[in-house]
């Protein structure tokens, strides 16, 4: 199957593209290095991927790009951590729109004029910012009040893009629904702006990076936003791509929408306990201050993981001592070269 994959450098698809080409499936990348600016992959010179650095809005340049696919994956966007969603609240909606609708109106012209069969939405748990029932079903995402946050506002019209395009122009989709991806890859943002947690300044507003940061060099006690009681679903990398490509290959995924996650909750104070014990090694007892928190801070993230698992055979296996087992030492890394 022949893929466009648009904003193919991107965190999340660094581990997509790689999961795709492993199984015989040829890609077509789009990326205008906006975020990190330009980036090498693993697989940039692997025979079946091929990349054109370039801006998902040119119309003509997506046609061209996408008259020879399958299937589209949506991923191009303006994202980033919690402070992220505050600095940028207009652009989030505004430039996010204008992609999405430019990635929509060249795939409603391949099915219509080449051999497209099928768009997948790239959302967000985002979509669920003031849902009150755990776990999360998918059907919640039309049920409960719509997200507060500009960000989760325009993932969820990114899904009713998909809805409009189907019933207008029968292009079939899939929305696709990451809840805290973790893994290795994600940097600094060029357009990223310092804040300050303590006596640390942070780019990121990652939860994992930034903690590991803070530990690493040494706060005592640590910073953490709030109480510390929110609740999370951590989900490796890996294991998302996995998801994502089943719901790319499956025709059981054809105009529905699947939360993407591993099933297993865990609050910020614990993830900031399991970090701190692993850079301390027990030399130092686990000490905590509560930081004012953002306003769009979800206290509670626990979807229901059900649907994937019965429709597509899906579920997120890797722990989270397997993730930090992995990623941590990569983050002291990125420390130590100014990455992040």
């Amino acid at each position: 199957m022949k893929i466009l994959v648009t904003g193919s450098a991107g965190f999340i698809c660094g581990y997509l593209v790689e999961e795709l080409l492993n199984n015989g499936h040829e890609v077509v990348g789009i990326d205008n290095f906006s975020k990190y600016g330009p980036v090498k992959k693993s697989y940039d010179n692997h025979p079946n991927y091929h990349f054109t650095r370039g801006d998902v809005k040119d119309l003509d340049l997506m046609k061209s790009l996408v008259k020879d696919c399958d299937q589209v994956l949506g991923a191009a966007a303006m994202i980033g951590g919690i402070s992220y969603f505050h600095t940028f609240a207009y652009d989030l909606l505004a430039e996010n729109e204008r992609i999405a609708a430019a990635t929509f109106d060249a795939a409603i012209w391949a099915k219509k004029n080449a051999k497209l069969k099928k768009i997948n939405v790239l959302s967000s748990s985002m979509v669920f910012e003031n849902t009150d029932t755990y776990p999360t079903p998918e059907t919640e995402a039309r049920k409960c009040p719509p997200p507060s946050s500009t960000y989760g506002f325009q993932k969820l019209a990114c899904e009713y893009f998909a809805q409009g395009a189907w019933e207008q122009y029968k292009l079939p989709y899939t929305v696709i629904r990451p809840f805290n991806c973790v893994g290795t890859g994600e940097k600094r943002a060029l357009c990223d702006t310092e804040i300050e947690s303590g006596n640390v300044k942070l780019a990121m507003s990652h939860v994992v990076p930034d903690l590991v940061q803070k530990v690493v060099k040494g706060q005592d006690p640590l910073h953490i936003l709030g109480a510390g009681n929110q609740v999370r679903h951590y989900t490796y990398g890996g294991d998302l791509a996995r998801g994502i490509r089943l719901c790319i290959e499956k025709p059981e995924a054809e105009n529905e929408d699947f939360n993407l996650s591993t099933p297993t909750s865990t609050t910020v104070l614990e993830l900031a306990e399991n970090i701190w014990n692993r850079v301390h090694k027990g030399a130092k007892p686990f000490r905590y201050t509560s930081d004012e928190p953002f306003k769009y801070d979800v206290q509670k993230r626990v979807p229901a993981v059900e649907k994937a698992a019965k429709l597509l055979g899906f579920r997120a296996e890797t722990t989270l001592d397997q993730i930090l087992d992995e990623v941590m030492p990569w983050i002291v890394e990125q420390i130590r070269i100014g990455g992040i």
